[in-house]
């Protein structure tokens, strides 16, 4: 997502926009703190870490706390604002959230960039297998680790 073509400033506001509508329709408040860390998750298409977020938003004026960056995170979560990367333990700004989805996060291994995708049919199987195995399944993750396509033709 690193091209050259590519508008960060309008994609970093154009995600606060839809996640303004998204919140106002749920009732759930973006507050300024939300807000902030939403900002600065979307700062990049690169893995964000709490404590990147802690102190980048430290730099802003008065200490940020950790619990205060955590119920952020945890809230943007619940409003599907954002994902969680559970192999690195970070986050990443979500691309539609206004369509509920499980992502399949694509995650370069050389330049850190991470694409969002999302397949019903690949869900759908998972679903499938854990089914046949008696298995409840709590949460799902799928990411995939390798070269962009940037990277890729660099290399």
């Amino acid at each position: 997502m690193s091209c050259a073509s590519h508008d960060h400033d309008q994609c970093i506001e154009a995600a606060l926009a839809r996640a303004e509508a998204i919140c106002r329709e749920a009732g759930a408040r973006l507050t300024p703190i939300r807000r902030e860390v939403l900002k600065e998750v979307w700062a990049n298409h690169e893995a964000t870490k709490a404590y990147d977020l802690i102190e980048r938003l430290s730099r802003h004026g008065e200490q940020v706390k950790p619990p205060t960056v955590y119920r952020a995170l945890d809230f943007l979560l619940a409003q599907g604002l954002i994902h969680r990367i559970e192999s690195l333990n970070a986050f990443i700004g979500c691309a539609h959230p206004q369509d509920p989805h499980q992502a399949i996060l694509l995650i370069c291994s050389h330049c850190g960039d991470i694409e969002e995708q999302s397949s019903e049919t690949v869900h759908t199987t998972l679903g499938e297998l854990a089914a046949r195995s008696g298995f409840a399944v709590r949460s799902e993750v799928v990411e995939l680790r390798g070269l962009c396509r940037r990277c890729r033709l660099e290399n």
